[in-house]
């Protein structure tokens, strides 16, 4: 088996058996070209079923050299590990060279968050005189209100909107697919962008049942709502590095603080282990330190 058929059979287990997302499919594939790259110029004629420890810890000194953060570099040796195991369930491999490879140490990095003034800075710094305007101010109050995604923000539906519950369908990673609430601003802004503005827009065809859309009417990309973002940030004058997924983790560590239950916003996030949903707790850990050195006697 050369490299682009086990490449290519790899790509349709991970959408088809693993129903993994188109991005987390391409990311995996990714990692694995990157090797196929390196062998085929360190060692050319190497097939997939020929390669071993050696060659992967050359090609893990390569991906170093080049600059890769930590981060990174572990996240390439979970895609050649992933490539392998579905090697090794295929039986087309008997041995994974994979199994002594380790990545390397990470520190837990923190998200950045917005303060509530900060959140409500952007909201208010948005142009409501335009459409764009008021189609901007109901994305950020659902990115804020229901901690979602950006791939979950764009791809979201008229048909999954609940108005009279207050909730919305959601499908995550994996296909998954939740319930979120909507808080009541975020409601109005939204009834307000599709009412108003979404109803005079020529929408594109296969496109009519997305919520967000450009002036061409078909959905937003995810690169056009960080780029929304941005400049939104830059225009109010705040110089933290600022995307999407900051609302996100605004809305998790908001909820933390405020006494949520950390199942109850693990359910709300989508994720599937508690301890990705624990990494919100840090603000609120730094908090209650704050109130015991101020407070205590004994501090």
């Amino acid at each position: 088996m050369n490299w682009d058929q086990s490449i290519h059979q790899f790509q349709n287990y991970l959408r088809l058996e693993r129903s993994l997302s188109g991005n987390s499919v391409e990311a995996y594939v990714h990692d694995v070209v990157k090797l196929k790259q390196f062998v085929e110029l360190s060692n050319p004629g190497i097939s997939p079923l020929d390669v071993n420890s050696t060659h992967l810890q050359d090609f893990l000194e390569y991906i170093h050299t080049l600059g890769m953060t930590p981060r990174t570099q572990a996240r390439v040796i979970s895609g050649l590990k992933a490539f392998y195991k579905y090697l090794l369930f295929e039986n087309i491999l008997e041995k994974d060279p994979t199994l002594l490879i380790e990545a390397p140490k990470l520190g837990r990095k923190l998200p950045d968050t917005l303060s509530y003034q900060e959140i409500v800075t952007l909201l208010e710094g948005i142009d409501h005189s335009t459409p764009e305007g008021t189609r901007n101010r109901a994305m950020l109050e659902v990115l804020y209100s229901s901690g979602l995604r950006v791939s979950e923000l764009v791809d979201l539906r008229l048909t999954n909107i609940y108005e009279d519950i207050g909730f919305l369908r959601v499908v995550g990673k994996g296909s998954k697919e939740r319930l979120v609430p909507i808080g009541k601003d975020a409601l109005k802004y939204l009834q307000i962008y599709i009412q108003e503005i979404r109803v005079h827009v020529s929408i594109a065809e296969g496109h009519q049942n997305y919520v967000f859309l450009n002036r061409r009417g078909k959905k937003l990309t995810r690169v056009m709502v960080f780029t929304i973002i941005k400049n939104l940030a830059k225009k109010v004058g705040i110089n933290k590095n600022i995307s999407p997924h900051t609302f996100r983790h605004s809305f998790a560590t908001h909820l933390i603080e405020g006494g949520a239950d950390l199942r109850a916003v693990q359910e709300m996030l989508g994720h599937e282990s508690i301890t990705t949903t624990e990494v919100y707790t840090h603000l609120d850990r730094d908090y209650l330190r704050q109130v015991v050195q101020d407070f205590h006697p004994r501090s």
